[in-house]
């Protein structure tokens, strides 16, 4: 399963496969602090995965989130478009992206990208980034003006 490189052609991965593989991202958190580790797994448009887990820190604000983590590792292999992004944590409610983390997925997004938020059960909801997100701001908003 996935870990800090890509797994290519991964598009025949099932919904149970990327459950699956959010978990493992799970167990690898670092989260002495808080004790609530935290999994991501991102499929781009190509069928690439990306993992990540959030990684905390004694100085609170240093830490980063799951899904920024997977954001990152999905950059750093020329990965630059989210299909979809599964997010796991542990509890009875919903575990949703933070809003920092919403704009960062939002950044590689399109009105489709689906955000699958999971608990120890499996998938609770899907939604997508213009539900979770509405009337955001984006990349294209900064689109330079022609000259005319």
């Amino acid at each position: 399963m996935p870990n800090s490189a890509p797994q290519t052609s991964e598009k025949s991965l099932s919904e149970h496969d990327l459950v699956a593989a959010v978990k493992e991202a799970q167990k690898q958190a670092y989260a002495p602090y808080s004790n609530f580790p935290v999994g991501a797994v991102i499929r781009t448009a190509g069928g690439q995965i990306y993992s990540g887990c959030n990684v905390e820190n004694a100085s609170y604000p240093e830490g980063t989130c799951a899904e920024a983590g997977a954001i990152a590792n999905m950059v750093m292999h020329g990965g630059r478009d989210i299909a979809e992004i599964y997010v796991i944590g542990n509890g009875d409610g919903l575990v949703s992206p933070c809003g920092g983390c919403r704009q960062r997925i939002r950044e590689f997004s399109n009105p489709n990208t689906t955000i699958h938020i999971c608990g120890p059960e499996g998938v609770r909801k899907v939604i997508t980034i213009s539900e979770l997100l509405p009337y955001s701001f984006g990349p294209e908003h900064l689109v330079p003006k022609q000259a005319g």
